[in-house]
């Protein structure tokens, strides 16, 4: 698998790099967003949606809603604003819901909670450009919130604040859950993406939501893995988030994130198309311009896929461009190798000939390898 040669024109922005996918929901679209792109993905879902359509507390919110109209909806997720409604239908409450709704100021977080508002035909009041629910607490305070009723479409987390907020400006808030995020049913995939992360076997990791990555990061404290993952998401894996609400837990844990300026699933993945191959290594070797990606090597941007074992040896070749790397460096750098040297020379073999230019790497007798770095480049990397 590793000896096919893609010409440029056959491959896109992100080939040569894996992505992973944390999300539960439209990680279908996110996956096939990527992989058009080149991507290789792996995708395990941190958390799984349970529906209430049968929970007693979303009942008893329903009727309370009905029987004492609030003055103020605030809707946060378009997923749970129509099971709320699909859910009320259910119980022969649908009708009686939508009544109420439509005497009453409703809020909209964002372009999808409209759009799913106007599907039930209600019409939305007022929805923040930056779908931040700070703005939308920051609106009720200013219009006063004392002694008025408000119903609160909660999104499968507590809303830190938010509620508080409402509370202790003399406002009666009634949270409406619709539904919960809860572990996976299988752990398993969720293990082997943080396996995956510390490992460096990813380039970058993206996130949707923020309880998906509370979720990883509270599985990697489970399993002791904590701090490696956060040395690999503040180092080598690029953390990706769809906005700033789901950045929050990586944010709180000292990883610094990168976000689209729209926060959707398509400029995300035009994100990673300018980030990731700007993070590639690119070097001058013999004559080839020669860029390292995380499971390919693009050798005058003709798609090289190499081995795992040849992409160690690569990139410790590429920490010291032109300098001699010794055998036994090598075999440290290499997986599992043990103690024999001959691995290295094996490994080496496979190496150049998935780079499909034998001369990029030299032989030096009774010393090492080094990368055939161009002279005139010798100069910039001299203190390499």
């Amino acid at each position: 698998m590793y000896d096919e040669e893609q010409r440029p024109e056959q491959h896109g922005p992100l080939a040569g790099f894996t992505v992973g996918v944390t999300a539960a929901r439209r990680a279908d679209e996110l996956g096939a967003l990527l992989q058009r792109r080149g991507a290789a993905v792996l995708h395990a879902p941190a958390l799984r949606i349970v529906q209430l359509a049968d929970d007693s507390e979303l009942l008893a919110a329903t009727k309370q809603v009905i029987d004492d109209v609030p003055d103020v909806v605030v809707a946060t997720t378009a997923i749970g604003f129509r099971g709320w409604i699909e859910a009320a239908d259910g119980w022969g409450m649908g009708e009686d819901l939508l009544q109420r709704l439509r005497g009453v100021e409703v809020l909209a977080r964002g372009p999808k909670v409209k759009g799913a508002i106007r599907a039930a035909g209600l019409t939305e009041d007022w929805s923040p450009s930056s779908e931040s629910m700070a703005e939308v607490l920051d609106r009720l305070l200013e219009e006063g919130v004392e002694d008025r009723r408000i119903a609160v479409q909660l999104h499968g987390e507590p809303l830190p604040g938010f509620v508080e907020a409402l509370r202790a400006g003399g406002a009666d808030v009634l949270g409406v859950p619709v539904y919960r995020w809860m572990p996976p049913e299988d752990i398993g995939p969720v293990d082997r993406l943080l396996d995956a992360t510390v490992s460096r076997g990813l380039d970058a990791l993206t996130f949707t939501s923020a309880p998906a990555a509370a979720s990883l990061l509270s599985r990697a404290e489970e399993r002791g893995l904590l701090p490696e993952l956060l040395a690999a998401l503040n180092h080598d894996v690029l953390p990706a988030c769809v906005g700033p609400v789901t950045a929050l837990p990586l944010q709180a844990r000292g990883v610094d994130t990168v976000q689209p300026e729209r926060f959707r699933l398509g400029p995300l993945v035009q994100l990673l198309c300018q980030e990731l191959p700007a993070r590639a290594r690119t070097l001058p070797i013999a004559g080839h311009r020669v860029e390292i990606r995380g499971h390919a090597v693009l050798v005058d941007g003709a798609l090289r896929p190499v081995p795992p074992a040849g992409m160690s040896l690569l990139r410790a070749l590429s920490r010291r461009p032109g300098w001699v790397v010794a055998r036994a460096e090598l075999l440290r750098a290499l997986p599992g190798a043990g103690r024999d040297e001959h691995a290295v020379e094996t490994a080496m073999a496979r190496l150049r000939t998935a780079l499909g230019a034998p001369k990029l790497i030299q032989t030096v007798v009774k010393r090492g390898y080094r990368l055939a770095l161009d002279p005139a480049a010798d100069a910039k990397y001299a203190d390499a």
